[in-house]
Formats: structure tokens, C-alpha cells, sequence
């Protein structure tokens, strides 16, 4: 591990490298302990001149090197412990290397590793030189030939990129495999699986008459739980055809699961590698959530064939072009399949519960980053490592700025955007600018007089912009005025700027529409039309619209459909807002109003420690959105689900966690007191609703959704049957979702005799499966009883390890992360160092994840505050540290 300070690297700084590799073959004689890596590539001077060639290396052991030929003594190279400079003296020549890694040994699971007896890489963003000495970075695109031996027994299968196109029996029971990309690639989707897998294929025919065969590869004895992933697979090939003519342009598509795997999945081109919790499913072991997680991932590397592989990035700055437009297309996704076969009407609600759903995600993680110690652009400026710039503003919030254009161009124009792209850029590295520039030659052809070049501003500028909002109505001459400010204020780094920086004006899309005092949209004249919703383009500090024929002073809807990731302040009254709640015909502003309500309700109680007085017209709307027949389950779920601790922190300063955290629970027991006979009708509704087939459809998932919450609002308010219902959900429950549910109602009323059989009984029945075993972990980290002296116990349990990610996001990170009763307190922060410094020495790219759980620390209350100083203190001393960890650190303690 490496204890000095990573030096950071500007975006300005970009050179392109100097030789181009066309062609890599690659040996691999695998073996756990020792595996033996033989390199043949291609090398082309592009340019003047025979400047050194810098291959990078990590944790490797050279065996030899040679050049068109003749092996290299010591003194013809330059080798230390980050790379190997070879000297050229032609402008074309092969270069051969021969060089051995540990899988075994690799606990930081990047480059080649071993999970469970398999061997598998991981190479994005920096793990290819962990196998092999090569120029590791994104714009060095080759076409890749990979062979493949080892031992048959061990590894029966042998898997990479592209086409198999040859396969032998070696002696000694060993067997060789070779496999050709056909599209030329970076180096950080290269990818190799060996070992003993179940498979479940199917064999399709493209839209373009192509014959193509879909796999899913899964430890031995799980087949049975891939169908989902591989129907989510299939999906995804036909939607890509249909939404956005691409087509799969390899024989065969691949998707593996791993145990242990750092991320998500990941989208090397054809061998999709993914952690087993976004491949297994079955109604006995998975919830609805886990269903729908896996259609999404599953999509999303699916998506980057065309988003991130045949078009990539030119350097790693430029993640958000490959990750904001596919997060964008896998949301796309989500939504079309919610809404298949439904309604006009459901299906509407169907895409609103999605969009809800993405943008509580976005509020929870990416709106704290923005106003952070790690506030970047999506497109950063500078870095140190660049495994901690995987984030929420490079993914979620580069969806948005991709929604935003998609909002600009509309479908037809954004999808000939997208064709430009690919005309232009097809089998190229490229740069978010050569994105945009392919958008707005649309847009200006489209749209004589307007550009996007204010918009690009969103590509360099950090931070949450505030949009201020002044409505003003004149009755005698009939006409409403919006007026819209923006700013933003300095975030991260920029705070330290002196003069403060002063940031230019975006070009924001702003929703808008009118209702009028019944609740009853407006129709607002516009450019010529008339809409019951508005896009208005704020490109400047401040603009001004006048809507005519408004009779009477008008409520507004403000940002329907979350147009831009902006924070709004309006002033409004409570009644306002519950007049939206009620009647609000754009689904999203109507969720937000109700969550605008319930927030000012647990603000005040905070800062108080008891309800305010007007926490009837709470009740009240609360009452009037549980009875709504026109809305559905689903998004009942949602309306009536109280903002999230995080996103409501936001929301104060200084920030109290402990005080907020007991407020919305106290809220919780309050709404499940006041409106309990409504919550057990509903309850007994959707039970007795629900099928015995089990299916993760919008419709029945979103009946389970509203059932467990209000269970959970039962069991809050502590009703006299709360208990039992939820012992008899449990014990009758036919799937994961109703047992969880279940089981997360008993485990929140607290260390009770029931809670403590439950979980005892729900460990012995799933022992042997280990993401059940997570949420078993999961599920007691979050509880609000929890503190950290029962995570230590936890951590004792045989059947955790440090070792493997989930386990370790299941217990560590849920507790740090997710429960706020339980971590802020001093021993809490004490806690979080301690298995900060503990995963650092195991795997630094997991670690830095958790060394954030505190980003927003210096905006606590003064004791919080100063506890986890300390904390932060002890992480910086500590020797050795991972560069990871140590950037995290820096950039925090230095706000």
C-alpha cells in the first residue's frame, strides 16, 4: 500500500499518448497463487519523434520483456514500482512482456482476483495494470485476441471478451481457450472469468435479423435464480432496438455474477461482470427492490455496448460522458417497463413513481455531495485517485443534465442527437464537449437562434444551484408574472477562493403551471400556444414571463417532473402546499408539496422537540392522499413516506442529526397514532388483494409497497395489533418483500421477545444463502435501537467477514451510513474510524467509500462536530494509509 500523497491531476494537463496499439494478444496461464501473463502488442509512433514508452504496473513480478524479438537486459529499460519505460528506436515494433500476479493475494479485488475457487478481473478504472504492464488509460484502443489455459478441473470454464473462436485439450488436464474482441477497446473492458459456473442462455434474433446468443453465468447450484436477469437481459437488447436503434453487435452477450466485487457490475464489452446481488433472484430470497435493482443494472451495463464501449471516454475526466447518459437510458428504461401493459392513467403514475424514486435517490446522496468537502463538476477538474471520483454527481447527477437536453431537444431531436454521435464518433475515446457538440447541432437546426452554449456550463460548474421564485398577479388587467433568479452559492474547495468566486448563470429548464384556488390547472399562453405546463429556458441571473388571462391570484407548480437539479425557495403558505398535495395534476410536483408539508412539520419539531400546533393540516392531507382512489399503491407508497433524514439535514444549519433522526420518528409514531383505523383499513385491503402468484410488476409491487408501509405506521404509533400482524405476515409470507416487511415492523418496535425469535429464526432458515444473510445483517445496522456496541457483537457473528463487500456494506456501512440514532455519537464516530482504517488495509477503494460517511461534518452542531474532527484526525495519522482514504481525508478536514 502506498502511504505518500497522490499527485493530482489537472484535465487541463491532457496529452494524448504517443504510440497507438492496434493489436494485443494476450496468455494467460492461470493459477490462483501464481498466474503466468504473456503480452504481445502491436506499437505505432502517432507523431514525430521516438519519446520513451510508459507502460503502467502494479504488484507484479517481470519475467521479461522484449523488443521485435531480442530480450531487453536491465540496462535497456526503466522499471520501478508504477511502471516500465521501454526506449524505442523505430517508429513500429512488438513489444513482448512476460510478467506473473497473485490473485490469491488480492484483497483490494482490482485487476486479476480470486472469488469463492473462481478467478476474476476487474479493470476499470486503473486494474489492468495489475495484470499486465500497458498504457492504462481510456483513449489507447486496441483489438484484443485473448488465450486462455488452465486447469480443466479447477476451471472448467474459460470466458473473455468477444468471440470464442478456438478451444483445445492441453496435456496434463489442462485446456486452452481463445477469444477475439472484433471492436477495438481501452484496456479498462478487458475482462476474464474461470471457473465452475451454472448457466442459463437463450438464444434470440435481433431486430436486424442477427442471431445472437444471451448467457448468465452464476455459482454452482443458483441456475435457477438467473431467470429474471437473463428475461431483464432480453429486455434490454429489444427496448435498445426500439428507443434507440442500436442493435447487439457481438454473437454472444455475457453477464457473470461474482460473490465479491467492489461495485455494482461492470460493462467490459460482451462479459458483463457483476456482484451477485444485481444477478440471483427468486420471490423466496429477493424483494421487489432487489427485482427491480437488477432490471436496472442489468440495463445499464447492457447500455454501455453502445454508451461507454463503441463510443468511450478520452480520458477519465470525461466519466459522466459514458455514466450520465447511461444512467439517463437505464432510467428511460425503468420507467418504459413499469409502465408496459398498463393505462393511460397507470401508467403515468407508474413513470412518476420512477422519477420519484431517481430523484430521492439524488436528494440523498448527490444534493450533500454538491455542498461537501468532494463538491465537483460532472466533469472534474482535477483528481488524485480517480476510483473516488465514481460518484453521485458523475452518475446521477449527469443523468440530469442529460434529461435537461432531452428536455430541450424533446424525444424526436434528442434521438437525432444520439445518431450524430455515433455518426461521428463510432469506435472512438471522446470528450463530454464532442457529446454536447452533437446535441446542439441538432438543436441549433432546430431551433434557429438558440444554442446550448450557456448550457455546457453545467459540465464545469460544482454545486446545487437555488432558483428563486417571485410570483406577481395583477386582477385588473388579468396577467401573472414568474420571475426566476438563480444562483449558486461556492462549494468544496471554492470557499477558500479569495475574492469568491463568482459563477456564471446556467441554462436551466423550468416546469411551471398554474392551478387556480380549487385546485383546477390554468392554461398559460406560451410562445404562441397553450400548455397546462411550460418549459421556461432561465439562462440569465434573472428573467422575467407574463402569463395573460389570470383571472384570480394563482397557485404554482414549480419544477414539475424535477426538470433541473435545482433547489427551489418560494415562499408559500401551508395551505398552499396541502391545496398541491390534493390537486395537483403534474404527479411529481404533487409528491413534492406533500414532502415540502412533512418537512416543515419535523423541522419545527427539531428545533422544538414536540409537534407544532398545525401539524393537523398534516394529518389532514395525509388523510385526504390515503383515500385518493384515483391514485395507485405505488405512488401512494411514495406520497406517504416521510422525507429522508439525509435529504432534510440539507435543510438545516447547523445540522443536528440526532435531533432530526428522532423528530421523524416521532412524526412516524404521531401519523401512525392519528390515522390508525386508515392504516389498518389499508393494511387489510391490499392483504387481501394480494395473489398467491408472486410477480415484480409496477401494480403488485406497489400494492406490497403501501401494505409493509403501513404496517410500519402500525407498528410506529404502536398499535395493539401491530405485533401481531406483523408476526402473522411473517410466518405466512410467501415472499422476501412481505417477509422483510414483516420482520422490519417487529425488529423497529424495539428488542422484543417476538422481534428476537423472528430474527433468530429468519438467520437459521436462510444461513446458507448470502444475500439473505445481508439483509439479515442489513436490517439490524438500521434499526433505531441499534447502537454500536450491538455492531460490534454483530461483527463477531461467524458469518461476517471485513473481506467480502456486501458483507461489509451490509453491517459497517448501513449502520455509518443509514442510521443516524445510532452513529452520532462519539462512540459511534470512534467506531467508523476504526473500520475505516481496518478496510483500508484490505481494500482502499471500499474504505474511501466509507471514509464519506461524514462529508457534511463541518456543518454539524458544534459537539458533533468536534467528535468526528477527532475521528478525521486519527484516519489522517494513521501509517500506512492508501492514497484512496488519504485524499478523502485531506479534502475534508481542509473545509
Amino acid at each position: 500500500m502506498r502511504t505518500d500523497t497522490a499527485p493530482a491531476i489537472s484535465r487541463h494537463d491532457y496529452q494524448p499518448y504517443p504510440y497507438r496499439l492496434p493489436r494485443v494478444a494476450l496468455q494467460f496461464d492461470l493459477d490462483a497463487e501464481c498466474t503466468r501473463v504473456h503480452a504481445r502488442f502491436e506499437v505505432e509512433r502517432d507523431g514525430g519523434g521516438l519519446p520513451p514508452l510508459v507502460l503502467n504496473g502494479q504488484e507484479l513480478s517481470l519475467v521479461s520483456v522484449s523488443i521485435d524479438g531480442t530480450q531487453l537486459d536491465a540496462g535497456k529499460y526503466r522499471l520501478d514500482d508504477e511502471t516500465l519505460t521501454l526506449f524505442p528506436e523505430a517508429a513500429r515494433f512488438i513489444v513482448e512482456i512476460a510478467s506473473e500476479c497473485r490473485p490469491a493475494q488480492n484483497s483490494a479485488l482490482m485487476g486479476l482476483y480470486v472469488s469463492g475457487e473462481s478467478l476474476f478481473t476487474q479493470c476499470e478504472a486503473e486494474g489492468f495494470r495489475r495484470i499486465t504492464w500497458f498504457p492504462d488509460r481510456p483513449d489507447v484502443m486496441s483489438r484484443y485476441t485473448v488465450t486462455l489455459r488452465g486447469d480443466k478441473t479447477a476451471y472448467p470454464l474459460l470466458l473473455s471478451n468477444g468471440n470464442l473462436v478456438a478451444g483445445s485439450e492441453l496435456e496434463n488436464g489442462r485446456h486452452e481457450a481463445v477469444w477475439e474482441d472484433p471492436h477495438p477497446k481501452p484496456c479498462y473492458l478487458f475482462a476474464l472469468v474461470a471457473g465452475s459456473f451454472d448457466c442459463l442462455e437463450r438464444r434470440i434474433r435481433t431486430g436486424a435479423g442477427r442471431n445472437a446468443l444471451l448467457q448468465i453465468y452464476s455459482d454452482k447450484g443458483s441456475r435457477n435464480k438467473t431467470e429474471w436477469a437473463l428475461d431483464c437481459l432480453h429486455r434490454s437488447v429489444q427496448w435498445d432496438e426500439q428507443r434507440f436503434g442500436l442493435q447487439l453487435d457481438l454473437d454472444r452477450f455475457m453477464v457473470v455474477a461474482a460473490r465479491d466485487f467492489n461495485m455494482g457490475a461492470m460493462e467490459n464489452k460482451g462479459l458483463n461482470i457483476f456482484n451477485s446481488s444485481y444477478v440471483l433472484a427468486e420471490p423466496d430470497t429477493a424483494t421487489d427492490a432487489s427485482y427491480h435493482g437488477i432490471e436496472s443494472v442489468i440495463g445499464h451495463e447492457y447500455f454501455h455496448n453502445w454508451t461507454g464501449n463503441r463510443v468511450t471516454c478520452r480520458d477519465w475526466f470525461q466519466l459522466s460522458l459514458k455514466e450520465g447518459l447511461t444512467v439517463f437510458r437505464d432510467q428511460q428504461f425503468s420507467a418504459d417497463m413499469m409502465a408496459h401493459g398498463l393505462s393511460e392513467d397507470a401508467a403515468r403514475s407508474a413513470r412518476a413513481v420512477k422519477r420519484i424514486d431517481d430523484v430521492t435517490a439524488l436528494r440523498v446522496a448527490q444534493f450533500p455531495e454538491d455542498a461537501g468537502p468532494m463538491a465537483h463538476p460532472i466533469r472534474p477538474e482535477s483528481y488524485q485517485e480517480i476510483a473516488n471520483f465514481y460518484t453521485a454527481t458523475v452518475y446521477e447527477k449527469g443523468a440530469e443534465v442529460i434529461r435537461m437536453q432531452h428536455t430541450l431537444l424533446g424525444e424526436e431531436d434528442f434521438q437525432a442527437g444520439i445518431r450524430e454521435y455515433f455518426r461521428r464518433h463510432d469506435g472512438q475515446a471522446v470528450t463530454c464537449d464532442d457529446f454536447v457538440d452533437a446535441m446542439d447541432s441538432v438543436y441549433r437546426a432546430r431551433h434557429p437562434g438558440k444554442s446550448l452554449d450557456v448550457f455546457r456550463r453545467w459540465y464545469s460548474q460544482a454545486g446545487t444551484p437555488r432558483v428563486h421564485v417571485t410570483l406577481q398577479h395583477d386582477a385588473d388587467q388579468g396577467l401573472c408574472s414568474i420571475t426566476l433568479r438563480q444562483h449558486c452559492p461556492p462549494v468544496g474547495i471554492e470557499k477558500l477562493q479569495s475574492p469568491p468566486l463568482e459563477k456564471p448563470p446556467l441554462h436551466i429548464p423550468f416546469a411551471l403551471g398554474l392551478l387556480d384556488a380549487q385546485g383546477q390547472a390554468l392554461a398559460l399562453r406560451h410562445e404562441g400556444q397553450e400548455h397546462e405546463t411550460v418549459v421556461l429556458d432561465l439562462c440569465a441571473e434573472s428573467q422575467t414571463w407574463t402569463f395573460p388571462d389570470i383571472a384570480e391570484r394563482p397557485v404554482a407548480s414549480l419544477l414539475r417532473d424535477f426538470s433541473a437539479p435545482v433547489i427551489v425557495e418560494y415562499d408559500r403558505d401551508d395551505a398552499e402546499l396541502a391545496l398541491l398535495a390534493r390537486h395537483d395534476t403534474d404527479p411529481f410536483a404533487r409528491w413534492e408539496a406533500g414532502q415540502e408539508l412533512a418537512s416543515r412539520q419535523l423541522l419545527a419539531m427539531s428545533q422544538s422537540g414536540s409537534a407544532k400546533q398545525e401539524d393537523a393540516i398534516l394529518i389532514e392531507t395525509w388523510r385526504a392522499l390515503l383515500h385518493d382512489p384515483a391514485l395507485s399503491d405505488a405512488y401512494r407508497a411514495r406520497v406517504l413516506t416521510l422525507p429522508a433524514t439525509k435529504a432534510l439535514l440539507e435543510k438545516t444549519d447547523p445540522m443536528d442529526p440526532l435531533a432530526v433522526a428522532q423528530a421523524r420518528e416521532d412524526l412516524r409514531a404521531r401519523l401512525g397514532q392519528a390515522l390508525a383505523d386508515s392504516w389498518l383499513a389499508i393494511y387489510q385491503a391490499c392483504a387481501a388483494a394480494e395473489p398467491r402468484e408472486y410477480s415484480p410488476d409496477a401494480v403488485s409491487s406497489g400494492r406490497r409497497a403501501l401494505k409493509n408501509l403501513a404496517l410500519a405506521y402500525l407498528a410506529a404509533g404502536r398499535h395493539p395489533q401491530a405485533e401481531s400482524l406483523a408476526q402473522a405476515q411473517y410466518e405466512s409470507a410467501r415472499n422476501m418483500t412481505d417477509r422483510m416487511g414483516a420482520l422490519s415492523a417487529l425488529v423497529g418496535q424495539g428488542d422484543t421477545p417476538a422481534a428476537t425469535r423472528a430474527l433468530r429464526h429468519f438467520y437459521e432458515q436462510w444461513q446458507h444463502d448470502p444475500l439473505v444473510v445481508d439483509r439479515w445483517f442489513a436490517l439490524q445496522a438500521t434499526a433505531c435501537a441499534t447502537r454500536t456496541d450491538t455492531v460490534r457483537a454483530l461483527m463477531l457473528h461467524p458469518a461476517f467477514t471485513l473481506r467480502n463487500p456486501n458483507r461489509a456494506r451490509s453491517l459497517i456501512f448501513q449502520f455509518c451510513m443509514n442510521n443516524m440514532l445510532g452513529v452520532h455519537r462519539p462512540e459511534g464516530y470512534e467506531f467508523w474510524a476504526e473500520q475505516v482504517l481496518a478496510l483500508d488495509a484490505l481494500n482502499p477503494e471500499i474504505a474511501a467509500r466509507l471514509a464519506r460517511a461524514f462529508d457534511s461534518w463541518a456543518r454539524y452542531a458544534p459537539s458533533n462536530r468536534d467528535a468526528v474532527h477527532s475521528a478525521l484526525q486519527r484516519i489522517q495519522q494513521h501509517e500506512p494509509l492508501s492514497r484512496n482514504v488519504a485524499e478523502i481525508v485531506s479534502k475534508a478536514l481542509n473545509i
